[in-house]
């Protein structure tokens, strides 16, 4: 299921990372990698807050779409 859908505070394992090559490589860098663990810290309509390799980072709701769980 993507991030977007993810209940606050459930830690998840990011299995893979869709969209175009450009998208994927932005998310890479910021810690959404496969087999990574992230939190849902916070979801307020347009973007969604999560923890992600000891940082917290917001991200809109359609990259969270992207990102599958």
């Amino acid at each position: 299921m993507p991030l977007s859908m993810v209940n606050t505070g459930e830690p998840m394992q990011i299995k893979r990372i869709g969209g175009r090559e450009e998208v994927k490589k932005f998310l890479e860098n910021l810690g959404f990698v496969a087999g990574g663990i992230v939190t849902v810290v916070s979801d307020t309509g347009g973007s969604v807050i999560v923890n992600v390799k000891d940082s917290r980072v917001a991200i809109g709701r359609d990259m969270a779409n992207k990102i599958i769980v």
